[in-house]
């Protein structure tokens, strides 16, 4: 069975706490991964070169691997380097998703996907638009996600809950489409499904519990 065989029709739970909190350390992302796949997560979504050698020791399920920067002169944040893609690739990433939107940045995605390729990891698209998922097509991206959607310049105007038109826009064109981004109930990962995704990632309402907790306290309160 290929990678993305056993992804097809899966959940991906992306394990990504929230930056300087209490949960924010290698041991306790791991964690974080074995309980998900436990509980039946058929892929992980790692970020961090300590984060994801922590983690591969511990789980058996494909993982997609990003390293996040916050650079000064480019709104580019995930996998911006290629010495990003190669700390990945050697920390034992599956799958190394990348910023795949037409913006400025570091260095060209084409660079990226050659490094990617190179290195003998799938490359997973991090796309906003249907133009950006075109491009990583012809570049060689394996998946097509819609993770940028709505947080973006350009489609920040967009409304909360998952992108359907864009699932359905990248189901179109052929590819192996993972939705993400903004889905934090079953309801909307089922959404996604029916939209026509192959896999839905979901991250914060798993593994964010300052995030779910302000969620309830919240609903709480208004009572």
């Amino acid at each position: 069975m290929t990678i993305l065989d056993s992804l097809r029709g899966g959940l991906v739970a992306s394990c990504q706490p929230v930056d300087d909190g209490p949960m924010d350390r290698p041991d306790i992302v791991a964690a974080m991964a074995a309980a998900a796949v436990a509980g039946g997560a058929d892929g992980l979504r790692i970020e961090g070169v300590e984060n994801l050698a922590a983690t591969r020791p511990v789980v058996g399920v494909p993982i997609i691997a990003i390293l996040k920067r916050d650079l000064d002169d480019s709104p580019v944040r995930i996998t911006p380097y290629l010495a990003d893609v190669e700390a990945l690739a050697q920390a034992g990433a599956d799958i190394i998703a990348y910023d795949a939107t037409d913006r400025a940045r570091p260095e060209t995605t084409a660079a990226i996907l050659a490094a990617i390729h190179g290195a003998g990891k799938l490359a997973m698209a991090d796309c906003s638009t249907l133009a950006d998922g075109q491009r990583a097509l012809k570049e060689g991206a394996a998946i097509l996600g819609t993770t940028l959607s709505g947080y973006t310049e350009e489609t920040a105007h967009r409304p909360d809950g998952v992108d359907t038109d864009l699932i359905a826009a990248f189901r179109d064109l052929g590819a192996f489409v993972m939705a993400e981004g903004r889905i934090n109930t079953p309801e909307l990962a089922a959404q996604a499904m029916a939209a026509g995704a192959d896999a839905v990632t979901v991250g914060t309402a798993l593994t964010r519990l300052e995030h779910v907790t302000g969620w309830f306290k919240a609903a709480v309160e208004a009572r």
